[in-house]
């Protein structure tokens, strides 16, 4: 059981926060997707013959492509890889680029989710972000998705950022339910290096994240979104019941999955790979028949490490039996340390596993982190 990822690196705006490659250019749209064809065959072993299980087109914005030109992305996949078994179809959208034709399309031609990146209904938080798209659209998005062949879709959030106060962050909530979304991710805001957003609070144009805010705006919503029916199964991710995303998950479980498009990452059980971040770069390299692709070597230490972020993530948290079996001499040293947290309130132990509390989970790359094996 596998999974691919595919990286569309085209948007029509830069959001302000974001740090993902991309280009704002539609110049060499055509000699990417060319591109793209050929390393689906250059790197049709990288899986070992595994089942697909899911696929997902993420950016970017890949909802700026049509199922035309999807078509020949989806025939290559077919014919390279094992897809008898394929779930889950991904593709993330901007509401600016919804319409009932495209998404009648998309359904037709494979795709069976759609992600759908709304992240406000407030104009003057969109502007902030500098989304292309404004709140009538988002709702009007979400309307044509509800009224369509799709069952399965989810919607971004962002909190945590000066804009949003404590009133905001509920009525935005309230309105995702009111559209009945079977699925709902909510990020907080980060300031990645070298963004828009970083440079506006490093010469004071915007205020910086409130880290305070952040946290009461998690509870706000673990409380209203777990009282609505909402799964709180990950972190950043709530979903009613058979909604949860399966790509994503596999993630969090360390299921192998191969990136394909530049920036793309990819993992094969053992070691992580990831695809030059430049177009023409990429470009290029394919044109040779060679990926321009980087690599890194994972030590024993460094998958317990990942095991430890990532199971802690999840609802289902960290299997002690596994990690005695995966930390071997280190296991009472860090068993050591989980008990310290118990004692705060930030983990529980039941049933054999570890498990972040609410609290918890507000600190949870810090825990994990105190918890790695150097």
């Amino acid at each position: 059981m596998a999974g691919i990822y595919i990286h569309i690196p085209f948007c029509r705006k830069a959001c302000h926060y974001c740090n993902f490659h991309f280009s704002t250019s539609l110049k060499y749209k055509n000699e990417f997707l060319a591109s793209l064809l050929n390393e689906i065959k250059l790197r049709r072993a990288y899986l070992q013959g595994q089942d697909i299980q899911t696929i997902y087109l993420g950016g970017g914005t890949p909802g700026l492509l049509t199922m035309e030109e999807l078509k020949p992305i989806f025939a290559a996949i077919h014919n390279n890889f094992n897809t008898t078994n394929v779930q889950e179809v991904t593709i993330e959208m901007n509401p600016d680029d919804v319409t009932p034709s495209k998404l009648k399309n998309y359904f037709k031609g494979g795709i069976n989710r759609i992600s759908l990146g709304v992240q406000s209904f407030y104009d003057e938080d969109l502007l902030y972000m500098n989304r292309s798209h404004d709140s009538e659209k988002a709702m009007e998005a979400l309307h044509t998705i509800k009224n369509s062949d799709f069952e399965n879709y989810t919607m971004d959030l962002i909190y945590g950022y000066p804009l949003l106060d404590m009133e905001k962050w509920s009525n935005n909530l309230k309105q995702a339910i009111a559209f009945d979304v079977p699925h709902i991710s909510c990020y907080a805001m980060t300031v990645e290096p070298k963004t828009v957003l970083d440079h506006q609070i490093k010469i004071g144009k915007n205020a910086a994240m409130d880290n305070e805010q952040a946290a009461l705006q998690f509870e706000q919503m673990v409380a209203f979104l777990s009282k609505e029916g909402y799964e709180h199964y990950e972190i950043s991710s709530f979903g009613k019941k058979s909604f949860r995303a399966q790509h994503n998950s596999n993630y969090w479980k360390g299921i192998p999955y191969l990136g394909l498009g530049p920036s793309a990452h990819s993992y094969d059980g053992e070691n992580r790979h990831w695809n030059v971040a430049h177009n023409i770069q990429y470009n290029e390299a394919i044109e040779k028949g060679v990926p321009s692709i980087e690599d890194e070597k994972l030590s024993t230490n460094d998958r317990l490490n990942e095991f430890i972020m990532l199971s802690l993530r999840t609802s289902e948290g960290m299997e002690i039996d596994e990690l005695r079996e995966r930390a071997a001499t280190h296991f009472d040293v860090i068993m050591k340390e989980i008990k310290e947290y118990r004692d705060e309130e930030m983990m529980v132990k039941n049933d054999g596993r570890i498990y972040l509390t609410n609290e918890g989970k507000l600190f949870a790359d810090k825990i994990s982190a105190s918890l790695f094996v150097e």
